[in-house]
Order: structure tokens, then C-alpha cells, then sequence
């Protein structure tokens, strides 16, 4: 009927889209296709520029084409610095060849020329460089979390001694206004932030303002984890920060955890709060250590690809033994061990040192051999009104869990928050909770699994030292064909299943 606008059936849509998809793909391979052939050539001008930009903004994360454009946009920066070093080496040849005046006016006419109606090669560098931070807004409009436009910006930036860092943290408040949990924002405003100089006190101000707007900003709650280590730095290294600011962190998150229990976010962050700070602390340290007279055996926290680097000697008094050629005991290299020839006497006493760290040896006169033995620390030290916060959050979660007992999240908080209190006071009801979890939580019931083995192996271990059997035998908790934390158990002559 006449006035009436004609509503296309879903075949007529289907075969329009189709239609349109075949002209981009052909106008796509025909682009690709000429770009090619131009850079085969060595012809990286201005209409190699033109058709990457034509690409680019359709489709910003063809990683190829943004490298040939930084090929074309290197070669004519160099261009340009070998003519402006010709410019700046030009007047002084010209004034030091020709003495007469005539050929000094002529000099002086063609600087005239130059810085009347020329752009200088510093503003032509310039342009280039604001060309490159345009293309790359123009394409970050399209996909605001494309990994090539971000890069190209970055790596523009790098290229410029002038690059105005101040404008770019302008850019990244205004992208955050548009998307405040866009994870590539906030890894460019830590770039940024990097470069500019910018406070850390300011930073995390900012982190905080984000985050009261939005609690389910992980994005944020990541940054502010980032820096407050940096401004509250907790000297013993068993916490992440200073127990004063951990303790207003942990009153904050849970705020953010109870407006909404199934949002991840604060909870996430509140477990990276109830860590022990080890993640901080990039030192390799010693676990455990066992040394006979003709072979040594080395147990890492955490691991090393190359014990080498290390400097390890065996001291007794004055005497001391360099403990070199190690090789890996295990896939994970936080197990090693190195050949040697030493005599142990058992009435003296021995330490090992590495890296400015001294651990004192006990003698197992047995079989002359000397060892060293600390068990995976689950819990850090903490002041009673630390303590008294913890113990205030794991009531708050159990309260919570009479009125959502399937509640993921709190199930989970609750048990890390007993782990962090008393592991041992708690261990049975923590893993208690991870047993229910595998019900509530079926998809990730192998992690919590893994979890609860782990947190078996931590008792077993730290009940180990107090046993007659230590260091001989250790018992071991878990039917599993990986073990938990196995470089431990370097010391202990006999390792059987407990019955």
C-alpha cells in the first residue's frame, strides 16, 4: 500500500547482510592485497599511509598493518632528522667556505626562507606524532579494547621526546567516564601515571572515588591493590600493607562485599587483603635444606630458573663451603641438588647463607647430615586490633550464611578468614566449608579440591616439626598422585602414606 514503509522479511535481511559482507571482504583483500605489494616494493610513502588508515578504522586489531604502518612512519621521522641535521650543519659549512658577503646574504636569505614559510623539522615530527595519537583514538572509538591500538599509542608516545603525558591522563579520565572497568584504560593510565610522575597518594584518591561510585569496579579494586603495597609498605613482608591501612582496607571492602554478596569484585579484593604478603617478596628463600657429607638437597618457596645465580656457601666458624653445579630435583625447580665432598662433624654448628640471608642448621647425628626446616607459614602475625577485625568480618560472613547458606562467596571468605585468624583453630571447619562449596560450586570443584589438599599438606607440615618421627619420617595426609608443597619433604629420610 502507498505511504507505508515496506518492512524487509528476515531472507531479504539475511541476503542484504550477506550482500554487504562480500563487498567488504573483497574491498578488504584488494586493500590488503595493494598494501602488500607497496611494502614488497619499498614504497612506504603517503598512500601506504592512506591505506592503513583506511583498514585501520574499520578494523583497529590487524596487528600486521599497524606494524607497516610504524615502518612507514619511522622512515620518514628519519628522513626528517637527516634533514634537520643538514640544516643544522649547513650555515656553519656555508659561513666557514665562502668569506665573501654576497654568499653570506644568500645563507641568510635561505634561513629567511626556511622559519618565514617552512614548517621547522621539530613541528613536522610533531604532526607526524599527533597523526599517529589520532589514528589511534579514531580506531579506540571503534573498539575501545583493541590491544594493537593501544599498543601503537604507547609506542607513538615512546617515539616523541615531547609527548604531552598530561594530556593523556585527560584521555584516560574521559575513557574511564565512558567505561570505568575497561581493564585497558587502566593499564594505559598506569603507563601514563608512570611516565607523568603522577603521586601515588593521588592515584589511590582516585582509585577511591571510582570505586564509591561503582563497587563492582574490579578494574579499580586491582589498581588500588598496585599501589597501596608502595605507599604502606608492611616492613615484615607477612602482610600485603601496614596492619593500620590493612585494617581500614578490610572495613571498607566488606562494606563494598554485604551491598551485593554474589558481585566478585570486593571479594576478590578482600582475599588478596587476607593474603600474607609473600607474593611481594621476590627473593628466593630457602624452605628446607639437607646436607651429607657427600651430596645436598635445596627446597625453594617459591621457584628458580636458575640457582646459578645464587651464591650459596655452607659456614662453620670460619670455615666455609661453596655449594656450586646444582641441578633441578623436580619440573617446578623449587627443588635442587648438587654433589660435594664435606666433613660434618656433629659437635659443631653450621649455617647456610645465600643472598645476605643466614639460616641456621640442626645436626642429625645419625647419619651425620645437617638440615634446615620451616613449614609453609598459613597465617601472618597480626596486632589484636587486626585480630579483632578478622574475628568481626568472620562473624559478619557466618550471620550472612544463616541467611544464604549456599552464598559462594561468603563460603569461601569465611574459610579464608579462619585460615588468616587460627589455621589450625579452624582447619576442620574451613575445610569443612570447602566440601559444601564443591556442592554449591560444582563447575570449580576440582580448585576448591586442590584448595582443601593444600590446606591438608599446610597442617600435616607444620605439626611435623613437633612428632618423634621429625625429620625421619613424614606421614604423609593425602592419597594424591601430585603432592602439595613435596619440595618440603627434602629433609625427611622416610616418606610414608599415614594410615
Amino acid at each position: 500500500m502507498h505511504g507505508r514503509v515496506k518492512v524487509r522479511t528476515t531472507e531479504e535481511e539475511r541476503e542484504r547482510k550477506k550482500k554487504e559482507q562480500v563487498l567488504k571482504m573483497r574491498a578488504y583483500r584488494a586493500a590488503m592485497t595493494r598494501l602488500q605489494k607497496k611494502r614488497s616494493a619499498g614504497e612506504l610513502d603517503d598512500e601506504l599511509l592512506s591505506l592503513t588508515v583506511n583498514l585501520l578504522q574499520r578494523n583497529p586489531d590487524i596487528g600486521t598493518v599497524w606494524n607497516i604502518r610504524r615502518e612507514c612512519v619511522l622512515m620518514k621521522v628519519a628522513q626528517l632528522q637527516e634533514s634537520k641535521e643538514k640544516e643544522d650543519q649547513g650555515p656553519a659549512t656555508i659561513a666557514g667556505e665562502h668569506k665573501d658577503e654576497g654568499d653570506g646574504d644568500k645563507a641568510d636569505g635561505d634561513r629567511e626562507k626556511v622559519d618565514g614559510s617552512k614548517p621547522t623539522v621539530e613541528q613536522q615530527l610533531q604532526r607526524i606524532y599527533t597523526t599517529e595519537l589520532d589514528l589511534t583514538e579514531q580506531c579506540l572509538m571503534v573498539n575501545p579494547k583493541s590491544y594493537c591500538a593501544w599498543h601503537h599509542r604507547c609506542w607513538t608516545l615512546e617515539q616523541n621526546p615531547l609527548a604531552d603525558w598530561e594530556r593523556e591522563l585527560f584521555l584516560c579520565n574521559k575513557y574511564l567516564k565512558y567505561d570505568e572497568r575497561n581493564f585497558h584504560t587502566w593499564d594505559y593510565r598506569r603507563y601514563v601515571c608512570a611516565k607523568a610522575a603522577v603521586p601515588q597518594q593521588q592515584e589511590l584518591d582516585f582509585c577511591t572515588d571510582k570505586i564509591k561510585v561503582n563497587f563492582s569496579n574490579y578494574s579499580s579494586w586491582h589498581h588500588r591493590s598496585l599501589l597501596l603495597p608502595q605507599l604502606y609498605p608492611n616492613e615484615q613482608q607477612d602482610r600485603p600493607m601496614s596492619e593500620h591501612k590493612l585494617k581500614e582496607e578490610l572495613e571498607m571492602v566488606m562494606t563494598a562485599a554485604f551491598t551485593d554478596p554474589n558481585d566478585s569484585s570486593a571479594w576478590f579484593y578482600q582475599r588478596w587483603l587476607l593474603g600474607s604478603g609473600a607474593q611481594l617478596d621476590e627473593k628466593p628463600t630457602v624452605a628446607a635444606f639437607r646436607c651429607w657429607p657427600q651430596k645436598a638437597q635445596l627446597a625453594l618457596k617459591k621457584p628458580c630458573a636458575d640457582l646459578s645465580q645464587l651464591k650459596l656457601q655452607l659456614t662453620s666458624g670460619e670455615q666455609a663451603w661453596q655449594l656450586e653445579s646444582w641441578t633441578p630435583g623436580n619440573e617446578e625447580k623449587t627443588q635442587w641438588q648438587c654433589n660435594h665432598s664435606i666433613e660434618i662433624n656433629a659437635s659443631l654448628e653450621y649455617a647456610l647463607e645465600m643472598q645476605g640471608q643466614r639460616f641456621k642448621l640442626a645436626v642429625q647425628p645419625s647419619d651425620k647430615s645437617i638440615y634446615y626446616f620451616v613449614p609453609p607459614v598459613a597465617a601472618a602475625s597480626c596486632s589484636s586490633e587486626l585480630l579483632a577485625e578478622l574475628q568481626s568480618q568472620l562473624q559478619s560472613c557466618c550471620d550472612l550464611l544463616e541467611y544464604e547458606p549456599d552464598s559462594k562467596w561468603t563460603l569461601l571468605t569465611s574459610a579464608l578468614l579462619m585460615r588468616a585468624i587460627d589455621p589450625m583453630q579452624y582447619h576442620e571447619q574451613s575445610l569443612a566449608n570447602l566440601i559444601k562449596l564443591q556442592q554449591v560450586d560444582a563447575l570449580r570443584k576440582g580448585y576448591y579440591e586442590d584448595l582443601a589438599r593444600r590446606w591438608t599438606m599446610e597442617e600435616a607440615l607444620t605439626k611435623w616439626p613437633e612428632s618423634a618421627q621429625f625429620p625421619q619420617v613424614f606421614e604423609l595426609p593425602l592419597k594424591t598422585p601430585k603432592t602439595p608443597y613435596s619440595q618440603y619433604l627434602i629433609v625427611a629420610d622416610t616418606v610414608q602414606q599415614a594410615e
